[in-house]
């Protein structure tokens, strides 16, 4: 789970930027190194590709579009991608140097597929409607960035098990979890409401008046499901977009919409956007349990999180100026976005512009 100790053990001495060693230096964790050359091949694959691009901005939100200066990445891109891949080194470092693991032939397999489910997941997590699928995406990473990305992800899972507070992935553990929490996995109907911010007001007021949802829908919704009242489908715990359903509508009341909306965007436009939950049917265990299989994971990366304090201050990390700045946030040590001139003052076509690193 590749997203699961980011940030676990990204051991820093300090908290503060570790100093500069040249112009491409790249990153440095506990004298291990990517050089800038390695690093600008993998933004350049991002920023080129969209379907990885797509996938990459599931699993660490920001702008990795293109940059303002020829050949460059946005300055929140390369900071993003430069941490990630701070915390991965460091991950295999703690896991190979520490727990003396390296992970077998079938282990990176099985690592990969995992890598590939979880940025679909959160792909749909983050409503991402990405043009392939994460298979592709990783098909689009160059070769090194492809398998130490893999790798990362099998010395994550090897140290999300070894943690005291992680929940073993066992048929009986599951089926224990299931059981106290049954109504977490019901298959759920919903009818959604997409309209423009000017008629938000109105709908706000219809709502007051007690006006049903299918008659809001009706009335108010520009997606095509108005004219059924809204109704949307019923979505069982195996269906691929079960985990952004639930979060949907996991604090609503049954038959109505939320009082505060979200926005999205829709067709270039801004819409709000309204999820009301319609019915729910219990699932049996059996239907449920990749959903459940995918809960624990979660719990496990919480208890990953918790004891990413005790780790983060143990080891040297240095960061080229090109790509961000390492220091203390107030979550933790980060990598900020590296100091870059406006768009505005960027005429030609050389290395610099909105973006940090170079691909050249």
């Amino acid at each position: 789970m590749r997203r699961v100790v980011l940030g676990l053990v990204i051991l820093l001495a300090g908290a503060v930027a570790y100093g500069w060693s040249g112009l491409s230096s790249g990153i440095t964790v506990n004298g291990q190194r990517i050089d800038a050359r390695t690093l600008n091949g993998e933004l350049a694959a991002i920023s080129q590709h969209l379907t990885l691009q797509c996938y990459v901005t599931a699993l660490s939100p920001t702008n990795y579009g293109v940059g303002a200066g020829g050949d460059t990445v946005k300055a929140t891109g390369a900071a993003a991608w430069t941490e990630l891949r701070v915390e991965g080194v460091a991950i295999d470092q703690y896991v190979q140097g520490h727990l003396h693991y390296h992970p077998s032939a079938a282990a990176l397999a099985s690592a990969r597929a995992s890598l590939e489910g979880e940025m679909t997941v959160q792909a749909q997590t983050n409503r991402l409607t990405c043009p392939g699928t994460s298979a592709r995406a990783l098909a689009e990473m160059p070769a090194e960035m492809r398998s130490a990305e893999v790798l990362a992800q099998a010395d994550s899972l090897y140290l999300v098990g070894k943690l005291k507070k992680a929940i073993p992935l066992t048929v009986a553990s599951m089926r224990h979890y299931y059981d106290a929490h049954q109504s977490s996995y019901d298959t759920l109907c919903v009818s959604i409401a997409l309209v423009s911010p000017a008629k938000v007001a109105a709908f706000a007021a219809s709502q007051k008046t007690g006006m049903s949802v299918a008659d809001l829908a009706r009335t108010y919704s520009v997606d095509p499901s108005g004219q059924r009242g809204g109704a949307y489908g019923c979505y069982p715990p195996t269906d691929q977009s079960y985990p952004a359903v639930r979060n949907d509508v996991a604090n609503g009341t049954l038959d109505a919409f939320p009082s505060t909306p979200q926005y999205i965007n829709y067709g270039g436009q801004t819409y709000a956007f309204y999820v009301a939950l319609t019915k729910r049917t219990p699932t049996r265990f059996t239907l449920a349990a990749p959903a459940v299989l995918n809960d624990l994971k979660n719990l496990n990366a919480t208890a990953a999180a918790s004891v990413k304090n005790t780790l983060l201050y143990e080891a040297a990390v240095h960061v080229d100026p090109a790509f961000g700045r390492w220091g203390l946030a107030s979550g933790g040590p980060t990598v900020f976005a590296p100091a870059t001139p406006a768009a505005s003052q960027v005429t030609g076509t050389g290395t610099l512009g909105g973006g940090a690193a170079s691909y050249r």
